[in-house]
């Protein structure tokens, strides 16, 4: 039997494609064969349904392991992007020091101060983050005297520092997603729970449309 794709002869997409996360909740249908299953295992005998009850038991306490592993990464997330708002306005400051930086920065370093509890917050912190990275970047770049300030220099290593930091946090906390939603769909047991419970898919952490156009630049 021939392969259904053919490297060679089939049409390739030569221009690429620039995918993004889907921002959807999927729901979870209750699964009827766990229900048919569960019946026959009580008409079948007391053991039998005990064993199917403690088995449910059992994958409704790992789902709740599950989801607080979530808050868990989430909240290494949140807590290097306060570390790094934090490096940010010191940058800012320091910088202010030596040259005329956009006043803008500063107000915007200000608000990112103010929280970000769910996902979509926590996805506009890190985007905005960026930008303002970006600003003092150039600032930085444009005055090739101030990296011979130790404090500066200092504060720009960490902020990059505390970038790859969130980059990995990230992939767990993708990762961790990547389970959940797997997990929900997998055994009609789990559906079923995932049904009762209310439970959705999780969206992942992803990049803001800005970081994607900027990979796209020359840097050298």
């Amino acid at each position: 039997m021939a392969n259904q794709l053919d490297e060679l002869n089939d049409q390739v997409m030569e221009e690429g494609r620039d995918v993004g996360v889907i921002a959807k909740r999927i729901g979870v249908e209750g699964s009827t064969s766990a229900t048919i299953l569960e019946v026959v295992l009580w008409i079948c005998g007391i053991i039998p349904g005990v064993v199917y009850f403690i088995i449910k038991k059992k994958r409704e306490s790992y789902f709740n392991q599950l989801e607080q592993k979530l808050q868990h990464d989430a909240s290494a997330i949140d807590n290097y992007l306060e570390q790094r708002v934090m490096i940010l306005q010191n940058c800012a400051k320091l910088l202010d020091k030596a040259i005329d930086l956009d006043k803008d920065t500063f107000e915007k370093v200000a608000k990112l101060r103010s929280g970000h509890s769910d996902d979509n917050g926590r996805n506009e912190v890190s985007a905005e983050l960026e930008g303002i990275n970006h600003s003092i970047n150039v600032a930085f770049e444009r005055y090739p005297d101030l990296k011979a300030h130790q404090e500066i220099a200092d504060a720009m290593q960490q902020n990059n520092y505390l970038q790859r930091e969130i980059t990995a946090a990230r992939e767990v906390y993708n990762d961790t997603v990547n389970t959940w939603n797997r997990e929900i769909f997998q055994w009609p047991i789990n559906q079923t729970i995932a049904h009762k419970k209310n439970f959705t898919t999780r969206i992942p952490f992803a990049a803001s449309s800005e970081i994607k156009e900027r990979a796209k630049e020359v840097f050298f």
